[in-house]
């Protein structure tokens, strides 16, 4: 076979295998991640490695305390074999779904950052620590859904090709990453069942596209729409394993934010709004306030969109840049100046201690 030629390997065995294999062979990987469902690490979420699928069902029915030592054991291994590969130059990232929260718990005390507990953080970052929270949520950038209640693919397209018009793909890298998303999701045939999409964008773009698609309603152009969004969002969540991470003031263990942002939106009016336990990274590990918003065309629906779309995304943005987030300062300075006379964030000032000690004085 010709370096040319393009060909893949179906891998049949346990990944900790195959990481094994690549250190033990030297074979550089330049990024590494998991995405584990260690949230229900001892419910079938990790295979362990050695046994088979079929095995591994049959353990989980008959015998859980020799499944728990297994999956104990190749958590071990795959720890090991991950600072293996990092000292070699591997970037590892966790996804955040309690891989390494599991690692912690069995023992392995030395993941932890500050030597003490997880409480702050682990020494591999969350990929929310050191690419989604810096890159996006400090902009306000987080999954923005509509879902078209009338169950056409037209009224599908027509708000694609809405959204679209109201996205400067010029304005930010990513704005033109998400502006090609739309663009081509249906050539890509992104759509299983409900007539859904998922668009990664801020506060200022949320508001007007949700706008819009309430006056397509009235308008009779398109069917109702449902907007929401994924817990997996800017303000939405609070857990120390992912979505508040990097939170750099120490705040990323409380869950006061997701609390404010579910009573802001039930204030606001929301159709919808849920606080609720666990997610992504399991229960007792997160808190997350929802919301669903129904458009039906009605100006009262303007009223609360113009309200709580904003809410819902800058208190987030707000968390963070009280936490000296760098982007995410950036983004509260431009909020303050495109709403001068309605809304204000407060920025994060730090006192000077000579005025202090003057006032005191």
């Amino acid at each position: 076979m010709d370096s040319k030629t393009p060909y893949a390997i179906a891998y049949l065995g346990n990944i900790v295998d195959l990481l094994e294999y690549a250190d033990t062979n030297n074979i550089h990987i330049d990024l590494l991640s998991d995405q584990t469902s260690c949230h229900a690490v001892y419910d079938g979420g990790y295979c362990p490695a050695g046994i088979t699928f079929e095995e591994r069902t049959r353990l989980l029915a008959e015998d859980r305390e020799t499944f728990r030592k297994l999956v104990d054991e190749t958590l071990r291994r795959h720890y090991n074999v991950i600072k293996n590969l990092t000292s070699k130059g591997v970037y590892f990232f966790d996804y955040g779904n309690s891989f390494l929260k599991s690692i912690y718990d069995i023992g392995i005390k030395e993941i932890s950052k500050n030597g003490r507990d997880d409480k702050g953080g682990f020494i591999f970052p969350s990929y929310v620590e050191d690419i989604l929270g810096p890159e996006l949520f400090d902009y306000g950038y987080g999954p923005f859904r509509w879902v078209c209640l009338s169950g056409k693919k037209e009224d599908l397209l027509k708000t694609d090709a809405a959204a679209l018009e109201l996205v400067n793909p010029n304005r930010r890298y990513q704005d033109r990453d998400n502006y090609m998303w739309i663009k081509d999701a249906d050539e890509n045939g992104l759509v299983v069942g409900t007539q859904a999409r998922i668009f990664y964008q801020d506060a200022m773009s949320r508001t007007q596209i949700a706008l819009k698609f309430n006056d397509m309603v009235r308008k009779g152009e398109i069917g109702p729409v449902m907007l929401g969004r994924d817990h997996h969002d800017v303000s939405g969540t609070d857990s120390p394993f992912r979505e508040t991470s990097n939170i750099k003031d120490g705040s990323n263990i409380m869950a006061d934010m997701a609390t404010q942002c579910f009573a802001g939106n039930a204030a606001r009016g929301m159709t919808m709004i849920a606080l609720h336990n666990g997610g992504g990274v399991g229960i007792g590990k997160s808190i997350n306030g929802g919301f669903g918003m129904v458009l039906d065309g009605s100006k009262r629906v303007d009223d609360i969109l113009s309200q709580a779309m904003p809410w819902d995304v800058m208190g987030g943005v707000a968390r963070r840049a009280w936490a000296r987030n760098p982007h995410s300062i950036e983004t509260v300075i431009e909020f303050n100046k495109n709403n001068e006379g309605t809304d204000h964030i407060t920025l994060p000032y730090i006192v000077n201690e000579n005025l202090i000690e003057k006032l005191v004085k």
